[in-house]
């Protein structure tokens, strides 16, 4: 663990194992940190906050841009770190190692433009002055699935805003979270600026943050339903906070899309990290007019996929997290065919070819979905694409907004006139129209409903991390 500019281990002594999931076997050996370790890093980033919140815009950019170099150096050593930890293709993870290098590059950039005003006032003899102050220490809470880029989405806004931070990373994937923070530290960070804990079980640390009133912002991306207990806690002591969670994103293909366009965009990312990703598409509609050709095409490419270790040529389809994520997609599977869908591909568990002692399960199609079915209401989390027919009856907004998720969701049109419908009408809030990757550091990334609050990226994304300070000045 890195507290106060050292790396320790746990108080406790205790470790645990870091798994590669598409061989079960154990990588290495992770401190195991507690309560105590948490307050050790929190008294930590507390101090350091007082003169970090003080350093200039320059003097953080020029930390952050360092950061950013360094990232870029080691993208490669980082990439394969990501491929056996957590298991998708060393060029998926390569693309993810720059795609968080650009949140520090950015911020870097960004911490210069948040800028101050003046308000004008009713009265001649009063000015008005409004300034952006840092939150305070923030605590942040990281996945597995994208285990670097969403370090540094929380962390680089939070370090540009003149915060320090306390990161706990996903249980399934510290080994990611330990090579970057050594990259912070060859950076030179102030110590107590970042501090990573590392535990097996999140319980203890998660109370730590919430129960100490010196953590005064709370940043969480996972599940709904632990997103939902962390509001609640933290409502107790009116912390900021912030949570990318759940999604379960419609993937409409309207009557006059070209299917083949349709079917490319929806491979990429229906299959994106083997469907870990909140932003994959949970439920297919498709007009009726375009079911065969859809189908048909969808299928040849899916059954076309190779699954197996990501620093394997060739593989798109790497392993599930554990043994739990695939018992999740083999029930609803399982569950959609009890009820009448129909198996158009794969469907099972992928034992053969040296593939016996990990997490893979045969990229699947489902055809025939209804909304009685597990998969249409349940996240999946993993490569299976569950298709819903749909006709010109039928309220294609109402279906596609009939879920209490509202991430991500995509359109397939030819059309200017319904695109633009379906955009404004969507309750999602990121819709791509004809593009599946609608998503960058410089937009807003978060959702509606219960898949969030606050947004990360983008100008927006250094706001969750300032407080508005205004000043109202008399002159008599």
């Amino acid at each position: 663990m890195y507290i106060n500019g050292k790396w320790e281990n746990a108080e406790s002594g205790k470790t645990f194992d870091s798994i590669n999931p598409a061989s079960g076997k154990t990588i290495a050996e992770v401190p195991d940190g507690d309560d105590r370790d948490t307050t050790r890093s929190i008294d930590a980033a507390d101090a350091a906050f007082k003169n970090w919140s003080k350093t200039t815009v320059y003097q953080r950019s020029e930390y952050l841009g360092k950061m950013y170099q360094l990232m870029i150096e080691n993208k490669d050593k980082l990439a394969h770190t990501m491929t056996e930890e957590q298991g998708k293709p060393l060029k998926a993870a390569r693309n993810e190692v720059q795609y968080a290098a650009d949140f520090l590059l950015w911020y870097s950039e960004e911490v210069k433009r948040v800028y101050g005003r003046t308000i004008p006032a009713p009265r001649p003899d009063q000015r008005f002055v409004l300034n952006y102050n840092p939150v305070g220490v923030v605590a942040a809470i990281t996945p597995w699935n994208y285990p670097i880029s969403m370090i540094t989405r929380k962390v680089a806004p939070a370090l540009a805003a003149g915060c320090t931070v306390v990161l706990k990373p996903a249980e399934a994937t510290p080994l990611c979270a330990v090579e970057t923070f050594k990259l912070f530290a060859e950076a030179q960070l102030p110590p107590g600026v970042v501090n990573l804990v590392t535990a097996k079980h999140p319980g203890p640390i998660g109370e730590t943050f919430l129960e100490d009133k010196r953590i005064r912002k709370l940043t969480f991306t996972g599940s709904t339903d632990v997103g939902k207990m962390l509001a609640q806690q933290a409502a107790v002591q009116m912390k900021r906070t912030s949570f990318e969670l759940g999604g379960h994103a419609p993937f409409i293909v309207c009557k006059d899309a070209d299917p083949v366009k349709a079917v490319k965009g929806v491979v990429l990312v229906k299959f994106l990290n083997t469907g870990q990703a909140c932003i994959s598409p949970n439920r297919l509609y498709v007009h009726k007019s375009q079911m065969d050709a859809f189908v048909n095409e969808f299928a040849s490419r899916v059954e076309r996929m190779k699954a197996g270790s990501g620093f394997e040529e060739g593989v798109s389809i790497g392993p599930l997290v554990n043994e739990n994520a695939l018992l999740k997609v083999e029930r609803q599977v399982a569950d959609a065919l009890d009820n009448g869908a129909e198996l158009v591909t794969g469907g099972k568990r992928l034992v053969n070819d040296g593939l016996e002692n990990g997490h893979f399960f045969a990229p699947t199609i489902l055809k025939g979905v209804t909304s009685e079915m597990l998969i249409y209401r349940e996240e999946t989390f993993g490569p299976v694409a569950p298709i819903i027919e749909y006709g010109d009856e039928d309220d294609l907004l109402m279906m596609a907004n009939d879920t209490h998720y509202g991430l991500a969701a995509y359109v397939y049109t030819d059309k200017l006139t319904t695109a633009m419908t379906l955009f404004e009408g969507l309750n999602f809030g990121i819709i791509g129209i004809n593009d599946i990757n609608p998503t960058a550091v410089a937009a807003p990334f978060g959702g509606m409903k219960e898949s969030g609050l606050g947004r990360e990226g983008g100008p927006e994304g250094i706001l969750e991390y300032l407080d508005i300070k205004v000043g109202g000045f008399s002159l008599r």
